[in-house]
């Protein structure tokens, strides 16, 4: 993978803190971190659509544990495969998924 890796960081209410997440997106060579106080229940998350939207062919998604992404399984197959329809890749570094390499780690 030769783009940018894009960070998306969420906790679910505004008394959490997103630090943990961040330290853990920067560590991983994310040069954009989208962030977000928003409960995953919710469809309205405008970060993760303005990151969704930015992204481009070549470049990764970053996040620290795939619940961050999306609100349901459904939810994530349909992120999922709007990564895949833009040429997107996804990283979850707790997961140890890497949607860049060919070994998916």
């Amino acid at each position: 993978m030769t783009g940018q890796l894009i960070g998306y960081a969420r906790v679910s209410t505004t008394g959490q803190k997103l630090d943990v997440q961040l330290d853990a997106l920067k560590a991983k060579g994310c040069t954009k971190i989208y962030q977000e106080k928003r409960s995953g229940k919710t469809a309205d998350r405008p970060e993760l659509e303005k990151m969704l939207d930015y992204v481009r062919e070549g470049e990764a998604i970053v996040v620290t544990k795939l619940d961050r992404l999306g609100r349901s399984v459904a939810d994530l197959a349909n992120i999922s495969k709007l990564l895949d329809d833009k040429g997107v890749g996804l990283i979850v570094i707790d997961q140890g998924i890497d949607t860049t390499t060919p070994h998916g780690a």
